[in-house]
């Protein structure tokens, strides 16, 4: 659990350094700067093997490569739009969704409206900071976080140590640093961008992708989940930090009621899960 806590820490404040650099590379040229980063440093850690896989060995890190480059642009896009804190109490409803889905309880539907009636809090407290498209694209993010941690729980068991993990960060950044660079242009070369963006790449990608693949070899999807509702709070904690960003009471119930109802929904699946 500790791991988990840890790539929660360095995810969220690692974004946040990221969202400090939007106005000079954009939020496509920082993910393409993060995803490269994170690829070069964990190609050259792990040297992964690339023969004796099998077909659906390649199909599983082909597909969170996929996820990594969306779930990731996607997110970042997100954070231009709406403060960080609002977006990652979004995001988190992908995970929560996950932990529902696996529970076999009933019960865990009245977390899930407890959830939405946060959520609903949430729209009603920042209805002057919060639009609609980014909105949209952080619930598109929690959805691909759900995603991703299952198909990170998948690649970490077909692949020794990090191998997949480095493989999937290649095809991201493949698939992300073309449009990045179209897009950012020159800004990318900045000496202070590319330090920062290293940063961003160590904060953000390898420390917790790497944490979270060993955490999902030892923990249930389910109990992952629950860790990583803490998200919203140190999002909030980076976002005032970091961007200089701030909560009102109403906005800040919201987020409250979000974390209760992840922490809720994921105890009550690791319950049935135990009990099977």
């Amino acid at each position: 659990m500790v791991l988990v806590l840890g790539a929660a820490v360095s995810v969220q404040f690692g974004t946040g350094i990221a969202a400090l650099l939007f106005p000079q590379a954009g939020a496509a040229g920082m993910v393409g700067l993060r995803l490269g980063f994170a690829a070069v440093l964990m190609l050259a850690l792990c040297r992964p093997r690339l023969r004796g896989h099998s077909r659906a060995d390649w199909l599983a890190v082909l597909g969170l490569g996929v996820v990594f480059a969306t779930m990731n642009s996607v997110f970042y896009q997100a954070i231009d739009r709406i403060p960080l804190g609002p977006a990652v109490t979004l995001e988190v409803l992908g995970p929560l969704a996950l932990s529902i889905a696996i529970a076999r309880r009933r019960s865990t539907w009245l977390w899930a409206l407890l959830a939405l009636t946060g959520v609903a809090l949430l729209g009603a407290g920042g209805v002057d900071r919060l639009n609609a498209p980014g909105v949209l694209l952080a619930l598109a993010a929690g959805a691909l976080w759900a995603a991703y941690i299952l198909l990170s729980a998948s690649v970490g068991t077909r692949f020794p140590r990090a191998d997949g993990l480095a493989l999937a960060l290649g095809i991201a950044a493949l698939l992300t640093l073309p449009v990045g660079a179209i897009t950012a242009g020159p800004a990318l070369l900045d000496p202070v961008v590319l330090g920062l963006g290293f940063a961003v790449a160590l904060l953000s990608s390898v420390l917790p992708y790497t944490f979270e693949m060993s955490a999902l070899r030892r923990l249930p999807s389910s109990t992952f989940a629950v860790m990583m509702s803490l998200g919203p709070a140190l999002a909030c904690l980076a976002g005032f930090l970091v961007l200089g960003q701030s909560l009102n009471w109403l906005e800040a119930l919201a987020v409250l009621l979000v974390i209760t109802a992840s922490a809720g929904a994921v105890r009550t699946g690791r319950t049935d899960h135990s009990a099977a």
